[in-house]
This record gives structure tokens, sequence and C-alpha cells, in this order.
């Protein structure tokens, strides 16, 4: 069985699904991954049993996206040590009070917390890979190459726009 180093956790079906297609990133960093549904509020005991034993399973960074309450990032944050990424999704208020939820941790209790919806999703991929790339110089390279590719594209799309007379 291949040891996952990130979870990416969602208490919906619907925000597991988003986690899924973004989880493409990680696969394209060769980053093995665990995607569960659980819900802080719904199943806790099953919550506090995962977040127990992640780091036992081999998990490095966990990402929680929820939205609402959004107290999933928090509540797995609060039992373990392990870096939490928060991803607020959007709700009824537009995702401002899964914002708020997520980033308003008491100090002692960290979460990293990402833009609200799909951006914040990949964001927090990537930051994933970032922080597993402190200790690993193939991911190191791999996250190196990744932003030069974005800069590389950044530039030609300036150019091109240059060539058709666009202000940039």
């Amino acid at each position: 069985m291949t040891e996952k180093r990130v979870a990416l956790i969602a208490e919906r079906n619907k925000d597991l699904e988003l986690l899924a297609e973004e989880a493409q990133l990680l696969e394209r960093f060769t980053v093995p991954y665990d995607l569960q549904r659980i819900s802080a509020h719904l199943a806790p005991e099953r919550m506090h049993a995962y977040a127990l034993g992640a780091q036992a399973e081999g998990i490095e960074v966990i990402i929680a996206a929820a939205q609402g309450a959004a107290h999933l990032a928090g509540a797995i944050a609060s039992l373990t040590t392990l870096p939490v990424i928060g991803v607020p999704l959007e709700s009824s208020l537009s995702g401002l009070d899964s914002l708020f939820s997520t980033v308003q941790m008491p100090a002692g209790i960290p979460v990293a917390t990402m833009a609200i919806g799909r951006t914040g999703v990949r964001n927090a991929c990537l930051f994933a890979v970032q922080i597993l790339a402190l200790h690993d110089c193939r991911l190191h390279e791999k996250i190196v190459r990744y932003r030069r590719k974005i800069e590389e594209e950044v530039i030609k799309k300036g150019e091109e726009l240059r060539k058709r007379d666009y202000t940039v």
C-alpha cells in the first residue's frame, strides 16, 4: 500500500468532488494523498479518530475544506500537531462565514487559511507540496520548475497581448 502524505478532507460530497478534482495537482507532483469525507459535527468520533491516527498513517499535511460554520480545520488542528490547511468554501454568505470560522483560531492552534473556494483548494495543494518540499529535494525541484512554467506562461501571454496592441 502506498503511504499517503497529504489528507484532503471535506464535510460534503459536493465538496469532496472539488477536492478530488484539484487533487490532480498533487498527482502532478506525484504526492500520494488520502481523500476522505469527514464531518466535525455529524461524525465527530470519526473525525477525532482520523485526526489522532493521521500521522501514524503517514500523513504529513492535512487539508480540510468546509462551508458555513467550517469548524472542520480547527477541530482537526486541535487534535494533531500536523500542519492543517483550512479552505473555506462558498455558502449562504458567499463563503465569508466559512472564511471567518476558519481563519479565527485561538492562539496556540494554528490553521493556515487559504482563499474561498476552488482557488483556495488549489493553493492548499500547492502549499502542502511546498511544506513537503522542505525535506524532499525531488519535490523542491518540481515546485521550482512549476513556478518557472507559470512565470513563462505569464510572460508569453503578455507578449501576445502586446502584439495585439493591448495594454499589459
